[in-house]
């Protein structure tokens, strides 16, 4: 399938799976399944309405269908937040060839599958040869996918926990299913690297939808400041985003309302590679109405989930950017971002930046640019010239940079 049009075969992978439900003696309810899914379903039943193999469905095909069919009925019994889930099996070997291109010659990093649910997609990894870490929060699902751990020989490790309640900001013991990084990377196997070497680990996950913006600021607080996941490395993040904030997250200069402070920093801290677009009727939702809940919006295309990797950048710690004085550029970018169409000059001035026109100059910055004008690159050359400056103090960004970070926190 390529990136960016929906998987010509996906209508035909739910009927047939469904049709296979059939031949197995399940009955999927039709209420929370996604549109396609709910009409395969009556076009299956309308065919194939007696026991028995469905036409043109191969053993070994049947078998995976009905498997994944019996999953589809797991999700509709479990009664947790709205969550999205890959149960097609087409779409999860569309997933694992993406999760897999363009993996370097020798010993595979193990990948850490974040919320899998019914484990249509940790299947497919096993059957790749992918060694396997599933982190599962709701108990629902621990069972079949603890069943599918002990009959390996090590392939795949499950662990309770949440991956998007990672290393909370609270004292004392964190409670299940919040876990600490340190404890999870130690159950993993996985030690820390220093930060321009490999990749140490690959992350999967699906963005929770009412979290999708919380979370990538809090993961990009972790990558500046080179926390939580971020002290063991460069960890490369596979996420399905929806298409309204992969489009923030690379939108240029030119597309002013979708370029924002997450854009920038963003672009500077990772590289940042679409794999696949995918509509989001092929996710199966536990919505008890049978609606898609997709978020609105108006103002950029918002049709389907993309599947994005952010692998941080080698040079991000090089220059004048440290760990240390991270989280002044991010606030920095904030507040120049706040409002796009004010002059960067005036913002240079608020800052007691005397010589404010000088430093334009010396950057080839025009001086009468808008702080949308400027790239990510001139984001960051700006903030290392700061650094450098003899009259430049951040002691006053300190108080405003620590409010920033706990309200990210939650």
């Amino acid at each position: 399938m390529m990136a960016g049009r929906p998987p010509p075969g996906a209508a035909g992978c739910c009927r047939r799976l469904l049709a296979a439900a059939l031949a197995a003696g399940l009955r999927p309810m039709l209420c929370g399944l996604p549109p396609c899914w709910a009409a395969a379903w009556r076009a299956a039943a309308a065919g194939w309405p007696s026991p028995g193999p469905a036409p043109g469905l191969r053993v070994a095909e049947a078998a995976e269908a009905a498997e994944a069919a019996r999953l589809v009925q797991q999700v509709q019994r479990a009664r947790v937040p709205l969550r999205r889930f890959i149960a097609c099996p087409e779409l999860a070997r569309t997933v694992q060839r993406c999760l897999q291109g363009g993996a370097a010659p020798g010993p595979q990093r193990p990948l850490l599958e974040c919320a899998p649910g019914p484990g249509v997609l940790t299947r497919t990894l096993l059957n790749a040869g992918v060694r396997v870490v599933a982190l599962e929060s709701h108990s629902a699902f621990l069972p079949n996918l603890q069943s599918l751990e002990n009959r390996l020989d090590g392939q795949l490790k499950v662990i309770y926990g949440d991956f998007f309640r990672l290393d909370p900001l609270i004292t004392g013991p964190v409670k299940p299913p919040a876990v600490c990084s340190e404890k999870l990377f130690e159950s993993m196997g996985v030690a820390a690297v220093p930060w321009r070497a490999d990749v140490p680990v690959k992350i999967f996950g699906i963005l929770p939808q009412k979290k999708e913006r919380n979370t990538l600021w809090r993961l990009l607080f972790a990558l500046y400041e080179c926390s939580s996941i971020y002290r063991y490395g460069r960890v490369e993040l596979n996420v399905f985003i929806s298409e309204k904030e992969y489009k923030v997250l690379t939108a240029k200069p030119v597309e002013v309302r979708a370029y924002q402070a997450l854009s920038v920093l963003w672009q500077v801290g990772c590289e940042i590679q679409l794999l696949h677009m995918e509509p989001w009727s092929s996710f199966l939702t536990n919505l008890k109405n049978g609606g898609l809940a997709v978020p609105k919006s108006t103002w950029l295309p918002n049709d389907h989930l993309c599947l994005i990797r952010l692998t941080p950048r080698k040079n991000l710690f090089t220059g004048g950017m440290k760990a240390k004085n991270s989280a002044t550029f991010i606030f920095m970018v904030k507040q120049c971002l706040a409002k796009p169409r004010s002059r960067l000059i005036d913002r240079l001035n608020s800052w007691s930046l005397y010589n404010g026109r000088k430093l334009l100059r010396e950057l080839e910055i025009p001086e009468n640019a808008e702080t949308v004008n400027l790239y990510p690159e001139d984001y960051r050359r700006l903030f290392e010239a700061l650094q450098s400056s003899s009259v430049f103090t951040e002691s006053w960004f300190h108080d405003e940079v620590l409010e920033s970070i706990r309200n990210i926190n939650f």
